[in-house]
């Protein structure tokens, strides 16, 4: 893997760390006003922001509900704690929160945290609320590069955008032009002037609606423009004296496409990955497209499913783990009896078994050590385990099928591995030579 494609990866896995965090933040409610809120953009002084909070303890002392007093000054405490840990404000900025918030249990707990986020964050805050803000960490997720998409043919145009792992159609209409008159005389001159203007007035109103999609407060809204079609409009758009010159210079590719509307526009994403090589959108579908081909070509060098993924992640044999954002399953650490300790990892469907929670061999009770997100597990080990991971969505036609077909988890090998033959087999036994003519025992095309 080359660096540019690493630390695109490691982004990504930040960036899932922070929705997450978004997420909780979001969710946490206090009563009163106990939840500080405090971002140093970079290059703050430390010094001023302990002075304000200084300030802000002095001023808490006067509110008159004493739980809420008491709240407060808590967690305005805690806020100067957490600050004194730095002598400087670190290259990215500061983010802290701390606070009391209530529990899905109604008790009361106290947080507090600090971090440096994954970007430069240019926002100034101090709040204190019933709730942590975190519009300015939220902001960081939407900086990707936004791309618009016209595709225009004789029956109609498109506009849509993509951004991130996102495909959005932002506007439609459907147009009924006159086709070529094939008679000769005067009939045929008349014919030829109708159709004409009406293409004219037809490449006006794609320009105009062009405008409005694309252009908000008199500034273009994409990092560029793709225009796609079937036909000899795309060009003639580029060309028109109609078309914004503002929209003309992030013109980035002009692409032919063999369809019109939502099939075109899916077509144009495919043929423009070139010039989208940042968006996700089309790394995802590249990816999962190179998953399938893994499949498709039977290669044995993938492997689907959380549990023949990990046993192949424990073997150092997974060079890229594809994995759902959303994908829900718990790692639980076990004692046995004699104190061993038993990892498991179990899907909400298998958290209903009794059985695994028993000890295999003997059938007693598991002591339970501890239980963790196997998504926060995963971030934080990957690349102990010597692999590059990457989150996809569900929201293309690619990652629906990866989480219908493949339950949302699946690796890419370094070297042939059959995985469903891990338990109880001499490990010389578990790779392919090159010698065999057998293929693997599973069939992958169960999963479509």
């Amino acid at each position: 893997m080359s660096a540019n494609s690493a630390n695109s990866a490691d982004e990504q896995v930040e960036l899932w760390k922070m929705k997450k965090l978004i997420k909780g933040l979001e969710a946490a409610r206090g009563n009163g006003t106990s939840m500080i809120s405090l971002v140093l953009p970079p290059k703050s002084q430390i010094s001023l922001f302990a002075s304000k909070l200084a300030t802000e303890h002095g001023a808490a002392s006067n509110i008159k509900s004493r739980v809420n007093r008491l709240s407060v000054m808590s967690a305005i405490a805690s806020a100067q704690q957490r600050l004194k840990l730095y002598n400087r404000t670190p290259p990215n900025g500061l983010v802290i929160y701390c606070g009391t918030v209530i529990t899905d249990e109604g008790k009361e707990k106290k947080v507090s945290f600090d971090f440096e986020p994954f970007k430069p964050i240019n926002t100034t805050l101090y709040m204190c609320d019933n709730k942590f803000h975190v519009e300015a960490l939220a902001e960081l997720l939407e900086t990707d590069s936004k791309f618009g998409f016209i595709i225009i043919d004789g029956n109609g145009s498109l506009f849509g955008a993509i951004c991130g792992n996102n495909r959005q159609v932002l506007n439609q209409f459907t147009v009924d032009l006159p086709k070529k008159h094939g008679r000769g005389g005067q009939s045929a001159q008349r014919f030829g002037r109708i159709r004409e203007e009406k293409r004219h007035h037809y490449i006006r109103k794609v320009a105009e609606t062009a405008v409005q999609v694309f252009i908000t407060d008199d500034k273009v809204n994409v990092d560029g423009l793709i225009l796609a079609g079937s036909a000899e409009f795309k060009n003639d758009l580029s060309k028109s004296d109609l078309f914004d010159p503002r929209l003309l210079e992030k013109v980035i590719k002009i692409v032919d496409v063999s369809y019109g509307g939502e099939n075109g526009f899916d077509q144009a994403i495919s043929l423009s990955q070139e010039a989208l090589a940042n968006v996700k959108f089309v790394q995802e579908k590249k990816l999962i497209d190179k998953f399938f081909s893994e499949i498709n070509l039977d290669t044995g060098k993938i492997t689907c499913g959380l549990s023949d993924t990990i046993k192949a992640l424990d073997m150092g044999a997974v060079e890229t783990i594809i994995v759902w954002e959303n994908f829900d399953a718990h790692r639980y650490v076990f004692h046995d009896a004699s104190g061993a300790e038993i990892e498991r990892f179990l899907t909400p469907l298998q958290e209903t078994d009794r059985n695994n929670f028993l000890d295999s061999e003997t059938d007693a009770e598991l002591t339970l050590v501890s239980k963790e997100p196997f998504l926060e597990w995963l971030a934080e080990v990957y690349k102990k385990k010597g692999a590059s991971l990457e989150f996809v969505t569900d929201k293309s036609p690619e990652g629906s099928q990866f989480v219908g077909g493949f339950g949302g988890i699946g690796g890419m090998l370094r070297w042939q591995l059959d995985v469903a033959q891990l338990d109880g087999q001499d490990m010389n036994d578990l790779y392919y030579s090159d010698d065999d003519e057998e293929v693997p025992d599973e069939d992958f095309d169960d999963y479509f």
